[in-house]
């Protein structure tokens, strides 16, 4: 899989359900120099990374490459900190129609969730 976010992210597994969704875990890299930077002393990962790992894991599951049209109902809702979450769940419900790829997307660790986002994009 080719990524803009070289050594950010190992997507350890992945799975298509019986209905469909793709279920991933990945693991962060917690010493990732993003996170030198976002924020120094207290590393968050920041969302614009977690959308696009959401983008990165349908090209490789459609076999197509893709960019973003449209993102609604996106809400962060927990930090993920590289420190004391590194493994996440992504939930990925893709439905493909001609040249347009919608996602919808739960990302959690553990039993919180920490992403819910809608995404629409173009082959």
């Amino acid at each position: 899989m080719q990524t803009i976010l070289t050594d950010f992210y190992t997507l350890e597994s992945h799975e298509k359900t019986e209905g469909g969704s793709f279920i991933s875990h990945i693991r962060l890299n917690k010493d990732h120099d993003i996170f030198k930077g976002h924020f120094p002393g207290n590393p968050v990962t920041p969302g614009v990374c977690m959308m696009q790992i959401v983008k990165e894991l349908t090209e490789e599951f459609t076999g197509s490459k893709l960019f973003l049209k449209t993102a609604s109902n996106v809400k962060f809702m927990a930090i993920i900190n590289p420190f004391e979450t590194p493994d996440l769940q992504l939930q990925l419900d893709i439905t493909e129609n001609g040249e347009d790829v919608k996602v919808k997307n739960t990302t959690s660790f553990g039993e919180t969730i920490a992403l819910k986002m809608s995404v629409s994009y173009k082959k």
